[in-house]
């Protein structure tokens, strides 16, 4: 099962880097403010431009400035709110029929008029296109059927009690297009996209793309900008560095490395010429996964072990400059439910005895010989270096006999796939906000750990009642058991927990605002003068 290159490389530097629904709770915006162009240089690819296929960050920026969803995630909030929609909500006393009422006078950017057909049309061609590498099968696998009594009120009939789903059509997955515009059953291949969002895309191509504000737009984001140009740099991080010295680019975004963030930071030559790191919260995480199936690693003593050693403050202090933060759970702060179970259980610092007295119990008296596994081109090359100090981390106790692998993209996920890695490494941005999407992928049915991990209590008890959960703090209680399940029969071991970075010059403002742990990058936050 193929996620939205969730499955990403160092924290965002060194990659770079309720009450639910009852109304609309912002005021209506509209396109003033403008204070001119900006420009965004991003390292990260647009894989689509048809939110049929896209599920990676890249196309994922694109789609939450272009088209507009029944609900979004307000700057700084994990909570969705009314966004095409006035009013969203699950009927009385369920989560399997969720309704909502469109807002009055939404056009596309071609003058369209936009009703419940468009968005019947929209969620009902994601899952008959059903793109290998789009979001349908994951994120809206639920929907049974959608009903549209009228051209504004729409009634989604879910096969399963989810109470997430409104946070899953607030992202990406949840883009209305035009009807008239897309084909039912392809994706459209012309780099061209026709929304309803704050921004209409007027060119898209290998370079760069162009941005304009939408006249048409109706919805709660104001704009604050002329237009915005992105400039792509496919993955060449120098080169994005290079042009944000020059100027060629306002802002860096996703794609700088550790050292060119400490050194735009620090430096008063970059200073002097108005450059400014902003910092923001991110709900990126990377872990180290187990095959349980392995015969090394499938040893929960190995893997207790291991936690014992593991130095997370010294991984992130050194290889990743402080760009990120320790984790010690799989839910990462800043997102509901979070706790620190594997701290509780393992500590904060390395403790050999602990991990000696683990493996002896188990009859383990030789060193423990085993590959850390990972790849650059995904990842990055600093998770290399990650590794190397992880694997020196363990040989230092005496206890293991640890070596460092890397491979290529292609050949690293074939060969977890066919079972062939003890050890590996997996990062994850979320699709939405809530603890569901911290857990469910990688413990549920088809889980993209691929590890071969599965514990029923979670997966047919907490997963069911934690989905069915519409008052979501309700559920923190499951969470937290599972939270400590996972700490104690150690599938993954949680490393680090990243921060969002981007680098502008001192007329660009709202940067504060497109940074936080929803991952919705907004456009109409960004002033620039």
């Amino acid at each position: 099962m193929k996620r939205r290159n969730q499955w990403l490389t160092a924290p965002l530097a060194a990659g770079l880097a309720a009450g639910l629904l009852s109304g609309c709770g912002t005021e209506e915006g509209g396109s003033g403010g403008t204070e001119g162009g900006v420009v965004i240089g991003m390292s990260d690819e647009v894989l689509a431009t048809d939110p049929a296929s896209g599920y990676d960050p890249g196309s994922w920026l694109l789609f939450n400035n272009v088209f507009q969803s029944l609900l979004s995630f307000p700057k700084g909030s994990t909570s969705p709110q009314p966004e095409a929609a006035k009013t969203c909500d699950f009927d009385k006393g369920g989560s399997t029929v969720f309704r909502c009422t469109l807002r009055d006078g939404l056009k596309f950017s071609n003058g369209n008029e936009l009703t419940t057909k468009d968005v019947k049309y929209s969620f009902e061609r994601s899952l008959k296109i059903n793109d290998k590498a789009g979001p349908a099968a994951v994120m809206l696998g639920s929907i049974d059927r959608i009903e549209t009594p009228d051209a504004k009120n729409i009634v989604f009939r879910l096969k399963v009690p989810d109470a997430t789903f409104p946070s899953k059509i607030a992202s990406g997955a949840g883009s209305i297009v035009d009807h008239r515009e897309y084909a039912f059953d392809k994706l459209r291949t012309d780099n061209k996209a026709v929304g309803s969002g704050p921004y209409k895309l007027d060119s898209f191509g290998r370079a760069d793309a162009s941005f304009s504000v939408n006249e048409n737009y109706q919805g709660t984001a104001e704009t604050k900008n002329d237009g915005v140009t992105m400039k792509f740099f496919h993955g060449d991080q120098k080169a994005l560095a290079a042009s944000l010295k020059k100027r060629d680019v306002d802002i860096a975004y996703r794609g700088l490395t550790a050292d060119d963030i400490a050194d735009l930071e620090t430096s008063t030559a970059h200073r002097e010429k108005g450059i400014e790191v902003v910092e923001g919260s991110s709900a990126e995480v990377q872990h180290l996964v187990f095959n349980v199936n392995d015969p090394v690693v499938g040893k929960p003593a190995v893997r207790k072990a291991m936690a014992f050693l593991i130095d997370r403050d010294a991984l992130v202090r050194d290889v990743y400059q402080s760009t990120a933060t320790p984790l010690y759970s799989i839910i990462p702060s800043g997102i509901g439910a979070h706790n620190t179970a594997f701290f509780d259980t393992y500590g904060g610092s390395p403790q050999p005895a602990k991990a000696q007295r683990a493996l002896r119990g188990a009859g383990i008296t030789d060193k423990v010989k085993l590959t850390l596994w990972a790849t650059p081109s995904r990842y990055g090359p600093a998770t290399v270096e990650e590794f190397k100090a992880i694997a020196k981390q363990l040989n230092k106790s005496g206890l293991f006999d640890a070596t460092v692998e890397s491979v290529e993209i292609n050949e690293y996920e074939r060969n977890i796939a066919a079972g062939k890695y003890g050890v590996y490494v997996k990062g994850w941005v979320p699709d939405y906000p809530d603890p569901d999407n911290f857990t469910l992928p990688f413990f549920g049915k088809d889980n993209v750990l691929a590890n071969n991990y599965e514990n029923r209590r979670i997966t047919e008890g907490i997963i069911p009642d934690t989905a069915a959960a519409t008052d979501r703090p309700m559920a923190e209680e499951d969470f937290n058991k599972l939270q400590d399940i996972v700490a104690d029969e150690v599938p993954i071991i949680p490393l680090w927990q990243g921060k969002q970075y981007a680098v502008a010059y001192d007329d660009i403002s709202g940067l504060e605002w497109t940074l936080d742990a929803s991952t919705v990058f907004r456009f109409w936050e960004i002033s620039k003068g």
